[in-house]
This record gives structure tokens, sequence and C-alpha cells, in this order.
């Protein structure tokens, strides 16, 4: 399978048929777009994966019931205000959304998606989401990044990745943006993830597709160890590129799902890197185990230790933690392991092998602790399953810049 990697410069081509746009409404302070929308020309089939947090957002919860399915034709998503702990007047707020991106794109209101992100438990500010929709509309194009922009909170970067392949020997390609920085911790897609892609697909297949990509790349971030309200991936396929339908298991399908998977991996190793105060990227390889599920959860509990995480941030290869963090999961899991047979790197130095540390240039690994990803990889010698996980450091600059954000007395949800 070749899958061929565009990068997002002006240059990339959107999939055929979709168009992008931000602008600022006025939901959140500053001046920053804070009101997106991606739209097709024509109906989509369209897919989801939704966090699993029992107070989910009115948006979440609309567009779950409804995905997978046929007929999308559009997604309008705010930052600055996730509609979430808001009683009935949420669903309401976030009909009334969807209902004038409708009305001004002359769609039915059935065929919008939404999704919101941002303080929790403040009424949406329909009004000036309304009032802005002619602008809108205006600002539709091929560049991603208007959308891209609009849907970020407290990230420092937009994150959008593109890729193409071919399916029945037609060029098809597919595009994604996605906003993340903090509360984000693997079970679902850990931040707000919207794909498109021209490829005919089936519902089924694009759910199928959709759900393996999350899997295998939003769901081994952890940034803090908190799961937002909000999170969600969606994706739409209005198979425009006149490549076959993708209607069942094969290879046309694995191209289009390992395509799926590289783009997602890519927006979710900058959802990482960009974590609220984050100065490095954590990357956590743990091998040797009787199954991936194990392996996944191991690396997870590695990535997030907050001890671990601040050892980062100071400059410590944090062997010692990283083992205990390690030692805390199996235990409290009751996942068998033996620390004799047991080995860790970081950075590619070895500092623990069959139950004691290892002698290494301790002046060198120091120096490597400064660089801007760190590297541990982890050998329980007990199988043949690996994962990865990846994380961040953790810097003062979390906690201030949460309080700064979402300071004002309403909960906080990226």
């Amino acid at each position: 399978m070749t899958i061929k990697t565009s990068t997002s410069t002006p240059a990339a081509k959107a999939p055929v048929g979709f168009r992008f746009g931000g602008v600022r409404a006025g939901i959140k302070k500053g001046d920053r777009p804070d009101l997106a929308v991606i739209v097709s020309d024509t109906p989509c089939t369209a897919a989801g994966s939704f966090t699993v947090n029992k107070f989910s957002a009115a948006p979440v919860r609309s567009a779950a019931a409804r995905l997978p399915g046929t007929g999308i034709r559009a997604i309008i998503a705010n930052s600055g205000n996730a509609n979430a702990l808001t009683g009935p007047d949420g669903e309401r707020d976030d009909h009334a959304m969807a209902a004038a991106a409708a009305a001004a794109l002359g769609v039915p209101v059935g065929a919008v998606v939404t999704a919101s992100t941002g303080a929790i438990g403040v009424r949406l500010p329909v009004d000036v989401i309304k009032a802005a929709m002619p602008a809108l509309v205006g600002s539709l194009g091929d560049d991603l990044m208007p959308a891209a922009e609009a849907i970020r909170t407290t990230d420092l970067r937009s994150k959008v990745a593109l890729r193409s392949i071919e399916v029945g020997g037609v060029s098809v390609k597919l595009a994604g943006i996605a906003k993340g920085s903090g509360m984000i911790h693997p079970q679902m897609a850990t931040m707000l993830s919207f794909i498109v892609t021209d490829a005919a697909v089936s519902p089924a297949m694009l759910q199928s597709a959709l759900a393996d990509a999350v899997e295998q790349t939003f769901n081994t971030i952890t940034v803090d160890g908190d799961m937002s309200t909000n999170d969600c991936v969606i994706g739409l396929a209005n198979g425009r590129s006149g490549a076959p339908v993708i209607e069942a298991p094969g290879p046309e399908f694995d191209r289009l799902r390992g395509a799926l998977i590289e783009m997602c991996g890519e927006l979710a190793r900058a959802i990482a890197a960009d974590g609220e105060g984050a100065t490095k990227l954590l990357i956590v390889d743990v091998a040797g185990v009787s199954d991936v599920a194990t392996a996944r959860d191991l690396a997870r509990a590695v990535a997030g230790g907050s001890l671990v995480k601040a050892g980062l941030f100071g400059g410590d290869p944090s062997w010692g933690r990283i083992l205990a963090a390690l030692g805390a999961r199996c235990g409290g899991r009751g996942f068998p392991m033996d620390p004799n047979a047991i080995s860790l790197d970081v950075q590619g130095t070895r500092v623990f092998e069959r139950g004691a540390p290892r002698a290494f240039d301790n002046a060198a690994l120091s120096a490597r602790m400064r660089e801007v990803e760190i590297s541990v990889g982890l050998d329980l010698g007990a199988g043949p399953a690996k994962a990865r996980a990846l994380g961040c450091d953790l810097s003062y600059d979390y906690v201030k810049i949460n309080a700064e954000y979402y300071g004002g007395g309403a909960v906080a949800s990226p």
C-alpha cells in the first residue's frame, strides 16, 4: 500500500466538494476566530467517535444519536463555550445553532452536525452565532486553516493534515483538522477532530475505519488525565472523487483505513506536543506484553504519570518514576510482571535491566533530556504485543494557562 503524504501548505489540495470557513463571532474573549464550518456540496456518509463522559455535552449527544448515517452536509463548531451541563437549554441552543447554519447554507437542519468546545456550565450565546452566519458562509473556501483556527482554545497551533490514496485507480483525498491542548486523556477521541474525504464509503465501513484510526492514534494521547465532556471525532465522505464505493472489507478498505490511521496519527502527535504548557513531547513504547490492550494500558499509565511528567520538565531521566508508574499499574490491574525481566531505555540509553540499574553516561543523557522529544522504551519480556502512548511534560504554565483562560467561575473543558 502506498500513501502519499501532503503538507498543510496553501498549495495542498483539499478533498473535492468540500469547503471550509471560520470567523470571529464573539463567543470567547480576545480577537481570535471562534466559529467554524465545514460543508460538502453533496450529501455525505458520516461516522463518529465520542467521549464516554457521562456528562457529555448537548452537541455530543445529538451527533452520537445520528451517526453513523447518511445525508449529512455540514459541521458547525464553536470554540469558547462547551454547551455542557446547561440542562434542557443546552439542547435547545444546540438545535438553534444547527438551524441557523442550515438556513444560511440552504440545507435541511437534519443535514447539520454540531460540535462545541470551551467553558462548561455557560449558556451558548446563540444570538451572536446567528449574527455571524452571513460572514461565516462568506468565508467558505478551499483552505482548511480558517476552520482549524476557529476551533482552537488554549492550543498554541492549528492542526491540519492531508493524505491522498488511490481507490480503484482513482485519486482520493483526505483532510483532517483537530484541536486539543488540555483535558486530554484516552477513552475515545481526546479532543475535537473533523475528517473529510471525497471517497465513496458506506456508513458501516467509514465507521469501522474511523474507529480503528481513533483507537490507534487519538486514544494513545494523555496530557493531564482529565477527560472532556465534548470530545468527538466526526468523519464525512461525499464520494465526489468518482472512485468505486467501499462497501466491504478488502484491499480498497485497507488503503482508506491505512490513510486514516496515518493522518490521525499526525494529528495526535501534534496534539500531544501542544499540551497546555508543554515543552517536550513524550513518546512511550511498551513491548514484551501478552496482548495489545495491556500494552496500551501500561504505555498510557507511564505517559500520564504526574511524577514522570514533572521530572521530564525538570530535565531528569525519571527512570525510577517510570518504573514506579509501570509497577503501580501492573499491581493495580493485576497484570503479571517479573521485575527481573524488564528493560528500560530513555532516549535510546539503557538505564535498567535484569532487576537493577545499568551504568550509563549521566552527563550525556542529561543533555539529551533537554531535547523537545523524549523517548521511553519498556520491554517486559513476556509476550509479542507492543503499543505506544503519547504525552508531554508537566510545566508551571499548565496551571497558569488554565487559570487565565478559564477564569471567571465556569469549569473548563477544552
